[in-house]
């Protein structure tokens, strides 16, 4: 392994896998998770940069890279370069702070979500009405598909709302490694528990610059004369 000053180490959300802003313009879904895998080994093996998945997440990805039709291949490189580890939620210390905002936060969604089901009763009798006492379903399901759309962005919308979501934050505090994911809500959630976190779209750009430096004329190396500044 090549000497590097920079170790680093991340905890992957299954959203980075997902991002379409990962993709190439002429590349296919199985293409586009086999090249990350790929940069993500060439960290590994060069800069010692660890990748972690805690397993609930692993499993969950793995689930939906199998429906995409991944082959056992790449679903192998997944299972080698990034590192399933279980976090351990009895030792990691969580700030009273985080869990007093979390009971406030849920608190608020709740009287949210009652708000939007208000709203949706109005609407069913505001049909009824129009139909002169009669049963139109088209109406009452219209009615019932914007209810769930609304109560889920009022309740699940920017929160941590599985514990999947909570493993992967439990485990960056643990290995204090950085979180990469797209999910708005555990972004928020990771600068409370004063966490490192980056975006899964600029995830491979940040490995593949890392790389390049490595082949790049590095002033910790040696100096324009040949002396390695370490013997100085």
């Amino acid at each position: 392994m090549a000497e590097y000053p920079l170790k680093q180490r991340f905890v992957l959300d299954t959203s980075l896998f997902l991002s379409e802003e990962i993709r190439d313009d002429d590349e296919t879904f199985e293409e586009r998770i086999e090249r990350l895998l790929d940069t993500i080994a060439a960290a590994r093996l060069d800069l010692n940069i660890s990748c972690y998945m805690p397993p609930s997440i692993a499993a969950e990805l793995e689930h939906i890279l199998r429906e995409r039709g991944v082959s056992e291949d790449v679903l192998g490189k997944l299972d080698t370069w990034v590192i399933k580890k279980h976090p351990d939620r009895y030792e990691v210390y969580i700030p009273a702070e985080v869990v007093y905002r979390f009971i406030d936060e849920m608190s608020d969604r709740v009287n949210r979500g009652l708000r939007v089901s208000e709203k949706a009763v109005r609407k069913a009798e505001e049909s009824k009405q129009r139909s002169n006492g009669g049963s139109k379903l088209s109406d009452v399901d219209k009615v019932i598909s914007d209810l769930r759309e609304d109560y889920r962005g009022a309740l699940r919308q920017g929160v941590l709302d599985s514990r999947e979501d909570f493993d992967l934050l439990i485990l960056a505090r643990e290995l204090n490694a950085g979180v990469v994911t797209e999910d708005t809500g555990i972004i928020s959630w990771a600068a409370d528990f004063g966490l490192r976190n980056l975006r899964g779209r600029a995830f491979p750009t940040l490995l593949e610059e890392y790389l390049m430096a490595l082949d790049s004329p590095r002033p910790w190396s040696k100096s324009d004369d040949g002396v390695d500044p370490d013997r100085l």
